[in-house]
């Protein structure tokens, strides 16, 4: 539940209620999609702004007054999709979109297969790395 004091919405359907309806649908169709790439991924409101997590942050997006956000969340995921984010590109990070001119489901759906694939090798190497063995006296 939300605090009421500070502004932070408490869910993404109470996030979405507030954007103005055509960005809503825009980001409405990018949730189906991010969805439908990651079953099994929760969604979460973090840092005030809609975000999918699996094993760690997926992706984040938001509106904003001129224009929709995905935050890819990861420099090498940026890095390997670079060139078909380029027209789409506004900084570090951050792609800008918007309901005149979406991102592709296919590039949102190869974007957020990659990540899954990130976090869950990040999450099995932390899991596999072995604990110092101990000095054993003779």
């Amino acid at each position: 539940m939300k605090d009421p004091q500070s502004g932070v919405p408490g869910s993404v359907d109470e996030y979405l209620a507030k954007v103005p309806a055509e960005m809503r649908a825009t980001l409405q169709d990018l949730r189906k999609t991010i969805r439908a790439a990651a079953p099994d991924a929760e969604e979460v409101i973090s840092y005030r702004i809609p975000a999918f997590r699996h094993h760690g942050i997926l992706v984040y997006y938001a509106a904003f007054s001129e224009h929709c956000s995905i935050f890819v969340g990861s420099v090498s995921t940026q890095r390997k999709f670079a060139a078909e984010l380029r027209p789409f590109a506004a900084g570090k990070g951050t792609v800008h979109f918007t309901p005149q001119r979406p991102l592709p489901a296919a590039l949102v759906t190869r974007i957020v297969k990659a990540r899954v694939a990130e976090n869950k090798a990040r999450e099995r190497a932390k899991h596999q790395r072995v604990a110092p063995t101990s000095k054993r006296s003779r």
